[in-house]
């Protein structure tokens, strides 16, 4: 079983790559929740495992992290774009 993190740092608008950025600014979204994260990748398809008390290392706030289980068929990046494209459609 193949387990990926996501950090909402990797998702967000206002962190630049230096400070995690995974995905383009076209599908960073602004201060994305670990709640909205699951429920993108869930709507991926996948299973979401929330831990909230979890800190990203580049960042001084808990924000905390989205395990996503089950993701033996998908890239990382693939994934975040995917996830990314999600949060961006659920905040619509």
């Amino acid at each position: 079983m193949v387990e990926n993190v996501i950090w909402p740092a990797a998702l967000d608008a206002n962190c630049s790559r230096a400070e995690g950025r995974r995905v383009s600014l076209d599908l960073a979204v602004p201060d994305p929740t670990v709640e909205e994260i699951a429920k993108a990748v869930q709507q991926v398809g996948y299973d979401a495992r929330v831990e909230r008390e979890k800190r990203y290392p580049r960042e001084y706030e808990t924000r905390g992290r989205v395990i996503v289980e089950n993701a033996d068929d998908a890239g990382k990046s693939d994934l975040l774009q995917a996830v990314a494209a999600y949060v961006g459609a659920l905040r619509t």
